[in-house]
């Protein structure tokens, strides 16, 4: 007999308690604007630009001019100026040919893994290669990619790309997709030896620089460009404007005739509302600053290390952040949500991640440096860490110490 609705409401209700059971329960947690007198700690604002002056004006004058939405998909009607005037400003940023600007860089991923999978496969089909840790949105699109064969490697480990790759078919076309800066520990991938790597296998990298963007490279321009192959032809990256931007959205930068192809092929693309136009200019504005403010990414590296420094102090065992991100490993889910609500007591918000964003074992409080954080806030910090060390334990995974 089939379940009546009752029956499967209630099955749903037997799966939560479950997962409440193992800690795995989420629940959306609004803000005020003034975020409740926290310490933010969780969210990716590495340069402090959300609540920039000149970005948040910008974003109002966008308004003005183009009214609250972009009214349709970029190929409609969602396409304004202002889109191609931030596309020109992030291609020229990034050291790149042209770039893409979407509504969020998830879809940015989804877009352009699916449309090179589709367009450069061989004769004996597509692999696709895909680091295990990469970003939810790159598997994603691994699984999207129609008709291609994916294969997972190990984290950062270019000999297993090599196996992948050297045991691929006559005829079958290669992509590799891995994150520059991982966004659970901030590990960085090994961009310029994966890059040879391709290179010489003829295969094609695809890196979400969405942790890298204003982090790390010079003056900010990310991994690719720290490894002198942004502007290679077999390089394409991925964006957000969510993070170091302040913003909202993502982008493809890469060279005029994989613009080209998304723009005719990626469904992610084609069937999206264009990035609205406040986005679209507070964006723009978080360029120019980050341009003019080089310095701002070596104070969010600095402000991260630091933080690591104070968690090391307190009796915990944090991963050692090479980038913006301090991972403070826990291991339970249960004892990763005891240890963020010992935080927020002591009035910090730290960002809580627990399976399936990383494995099972591996729950761990995440902590963002940030480019304007101050002397109180590093004390703040310090209070509310030393609270967790005292009073949750550590029971450190192994998972990140590769």
């Amino acid at each position: 007999m089939a379940d009546t609705g009752d029956d499967v409401l209630e099955r749903l209700r037997a799966a939560a308690a479950g997962r409440a059971g193992a800690g795995l329960r989420r629940s959306l947690l609004p803000r005020s604007p003034a975020g409740e007198g926290l310490l933010d700690l969780a969210s990716n604002d590495y340069l402090g630009l959300h609540r920039d002056p000149r970005v948040t004006a910008a974003a109002v004058a966008a308004v003005r001019e183009w009214g609250a939405g972009s009214t349709g998909s970029r190929l409609v009607t969602g396409s304004t100026r202002l889109h191609g005037r931030l596309e020109a400003s992030l291609a020229d940023f990034a050291g790149s040919r042209s770039a893409l600007v979407f509504s969020s860089g998830y879809l940015a991923n989804l877009a352009i893994v699916s449309a090179l999978a589709v367009a450069l496969r061989g004769p004996a089909g597509m692999l696709i290669v895909s680091d295990e840790r990469n970003h939810a949105s790159l598997i994603d699109a691994c699984r999207l990619a129609r008709g291609a064969t994916v294969v997972v490697t190990a984290h950062r480990d270019v000999a297993a790309v090599r196996a992948a790759l050297a045991g691929r078919t006559a005829g079958q076309a290669a992509l590799v997709v891995s994150d520059s800066v991982f966004s659970v520990d901030g590990a960085v991938a090994p961009v310029a030896e994966l890059h040879r790597l391709t290179r010489e296998q003829g295969a094609f990298l695809v890196l979400d620089e969405a942790h890298a963007l204003g982090v790390l490279g010079p003056g900010g321009r990310g991994i690719a460009a720290a490894a002198g192959i942004a502007g290679e032809p077999d390089v394409v990256r991925t964006v957000t404007l969510s993070k170091s931007l302040g913003s909202q959205g993502g982008a493809v930068l890469g060279a005029d005739e994989v613009i080209e192809t998304i723009i005719d092929i990626g469904r992610a693309f084609i069937f999206d509302t264009g990035l609205a136009p406040a986005c679209a200019g507070a964006a723009l504005a978080a360029v120019g600053v980050l341009a003019a403010e080089p310095d701002l990414p070596r104070l969010a590296v600095a402000a991260a290390a630091r933080l690591g420094g104070i968690a090391s102090d307190s009796g915990l065992e944090p991963v050692p952040p090479s980038a913006a991100v301090l991972c403070v490993p826990l291991g339970t889910a249960a004892r990763a949500v005891a240890a963020r609500e010992a935080c927020a007591k002591a009035g910090v918000l730290a960002g809580c991640f627990r399976p399936p964003s990383v494995p099972p074992g591996a729950a761990c409080l995440r902590l963002t440096g940030r480019a304007t954080l101050s002397e109180r806030d590093f004390v703040t910090v310090a209070r509310a860490l030393d609270q967790v060390g005292e009073h949750v334990g550590v029971d450190v995974s192994t998972a990140f110490r590769q």
